[in-house]
């Protein structure tokens, strides 16, 4: 038995770690929240406001500083958040996808586990696929030149 693993698995619980479990829930409402059009009128209306103030605080330093810092902060932030909704979207796409490929018929199952293999291995799968829609391309082009070109007569048109 492996005590390491075990205590982790007792710590975090069933279903993740108590931290994990709540940034996730909070980067998804978060998500939710600022991904709405009410939250970009509010960016909005807060740079408004940080103009009109301008000449009050005669466009001093501080006056500067405040939108700097408060900009700053929100975007540190934000790209957390927005990295781990992409992470959790990703993961779910990639779910969804491999699903696809071990359920259909005729699907090549190495295809279930690409996002692991590294970059030079996505090149040469890449231009294996490329080459294979070339090939299921030019046969296509092949069998409609074959294909006999059906004509209708004068007589059949005018329905004679």
């Amino acid at each position: 038995m492996n005590h390491k693993a075990d205590a982790h698995n007792h710590r975090s619980g069933a279903n993740g770690s108590w931290l994990h479990k709540h940034f996730t829930r909070f980067a998804h409402k978060t998500a939710q929240v600022t991904g709405h059009p009410s939250a970009f009128i509010v960016a909005v209306l807060v740079v408004v406001v940080w103009a009109i103030t301008g000449p009050i605080f005669n466009y001093s330093d501080t006056w500067q500083l405040v939108i700097n810092t408060g900009t700053t902060i929100v975007t540190f932030l934000m790209v957390f958040l927005i990295q781990n909704t992409q992470n959790r979207d990703t993961m779910a796409l990639q779910l969804k996808l491999t699903e696809l490929v071990l359920a259909a018929d005729g699907a090549r199952n190495r295809f279930a586990s690409i996002e692991d293999l590294s970059d030079e291995e996505l090149e040469e799968l890449h231009q294996d696929c490329r080459q294979r829609a070339e090939h299921t391309l030019h046969a296509l082009h092949q069998r409609r030149a074959k294909k006999p070109k059906t004509s209708v007569s004068k007589t059949q048109a005018s329905g004679a």
